[in-house]
């Protein structure tokens, strides 16, 4: 098993640089790049200042850059290269623990992703530990009660929440609890005056700021997890080991407990390790909907600005989770299952 595990650690590189050198690839052939962006602005600016509207513009407002100024950007930027040796420049760089600069914030990507890492680990951790807690054990109660009416009505409520999208349900309740009713802020993490409370105030505050948004982050997770549960309990129920297990003097309640959950807790756990590179994702849509600063939002953001430096830098952080969990999955199920022998 440990050869075995250290194949899949040695596979991240081949992988990873496969992953890389594609969107990197990608960004270079995209219209509309930070160099673009850059003249467009400068045309703005100056036509705000000269006051020109109504008229066509001459060759000089239509390219307030100099064609040196140009090939400077493209130097700075590594655009003037060929592709395979921008990407290994980049990726030295990266090597070094250098993301780049933002071509829109004009500031170090890292310095960047790490002010916005906190709110998504906050939200996705509040997320996996809620759904966890709550799908497990609710679909284990639906398993056993199937086709009561306490199933019927859970899978009914569960399917509504699963058909509305996250930012739908973050909107309506955004309505009626901040907007209609004035419970909850209408966005952000904290008060204005958040440094002049005390400790406890302060995390009541944030409490306060949580609850709106991390109930829209989790509206739809429940369904696929509590379902996974339930369908996977039930298959085992119905197994021959359960039926010789109560034959030979187990009770109904020791046979679940002893045997079938144990073995319906092995989709759970392969699951679980791929989770880890969702946990900092997090929804653009619903971080635009509550104007919270997390991952998604700043990646959204980029890929709308054509910030390359700052998606790559997304995309480093977000591969190398994702390699890394499926890994952590593989010994989840190794933990859950004593069968299992990774060869």
């Amino acid at each position: 098993m440990t050869a075995y595990f250290i194949r899949r650690c040695l596979l991240i590189i081949p992988t990873f640089i496969g992953i890389t050198i594609m969107v990197f690839t990608i960004t270079r052939f995209v219209p509309g790049g930070p160099i673009e962006r850059m003249i467009a602005q400068a045309q703005q600016n100056r036509m705000g200042q000269t006051g020109v509207s109504g008229t066509s513009p001459s060759d000089d407002q239509r390219q307030p850059l100099s064609e040196d100024q140009i090939l400077e950007l493209k130097k700075y930027y590594g655009f003037d290269k060929p592709i395979i040796v921008s990407y290994f420049l980049w990726l030295s760089k990266v090597l070094r623990g250098d993301l780049g600069v933002s071509t829109r914030y004009y500031d170090p990507v890292w310095q960047i992703i790490r002010e916005r890492i906190p709110i998504s680990l906050y939200f996705g951790l509040l997320s996996m530990i809620l759904v966890y807690s709550v799908c497990i054990p609710l679909g284990i109660s639906k398993a056993l009660k199937h086709k009561c009416a306490y199933d019927n009505i859970t899978s009914v409520i569960l399917f509504i929440g699963y058909a509305i999208p996250g930012w739908v349900v973050g909107i309506m309740i955004l309505v009626l609890f901040a907007s209609y009713w004035d419970i909850f802020p209408l966005g952000g993490m904290v008060s204005d005056d958040f440094d002049d409370l005390s400790r406890i105030a302060q995390l009541g505050d944030i409490i306060w700021h949580t609850l709106l948004p991390l109930s829209a982050y989790m509206v739809g997770l429940f369904t696929v997890m509590t379902f996974l549960m339930k369908n996977t309990l039930m298959e085992n129920l119905s197994s021959d080991y359960v039926r010789t297990a109560i034959a030979k003097g187990l009770s109904f309640k020791q046979a679940v407990f002893r045997h079938a959950l144990r073995n319906s807790l092995i989709p759970i756990a392969t699951n679980f390790g791929n989770n880890i590179s969702v946990i900092l994702t997090g929804s653009f849509l619903i971080e635009k909907v509550f104007n919270i600063d997390g991952m998604g939002l700043l990646g959204y953001e980029s890929v709308v600005d054509r910030d390359y430096p700052v998606v790559m830098g997304i995309l480093v952080i977000s591969s190398l989770l994702f390699m890394i969990g499926n890994i952590l999955s593989d010994i989840c199920v190794a933990i859950v299952d004593p069968r299992v022998q990774f060869k």
